[in-house]
């Protein structure tokens, strides 16, 4: 039997919630702001969505130090958003 004392890449959780401005175009107006969890990100992005035209929570491993980031996860997800890249 192996033992691994791999670490698994801390993840990054993320909500951002938008609005539209006059000429129509959408604009973080919440976050993007890190969450402690994921369980906390949907939370967070329930109760942002009844304010905001748009809200998105969304993780990805990460390892900043490294520069290395994995495929984005969408947790939650209400209204517009922009796509995301």
């Amino acid at each position: 039997m192996s033992h691994s004392t791999e670490r698994k890449n801390p993840k990054l959780i993320v909500v951002v919630a938008f609005d539209r401005g006059e000429d129509g175009e959408l604009f973080p107006a919440f976050g993007p702001a890190d969450q402690q969890s994921e369980d906390r990100a949907i939370r967070t992005a329930r109760a942002l969505a009844a304010k905001h035209v748009g809200v998105i929570a969304w993780s990805r491993d990460a390892d900043p130090t490294l520069g290395d980031y994995g495929t984005p996860t969408t947790l939650f997800v209400s209204g517009d958003v922009p796509d995301m890249e």
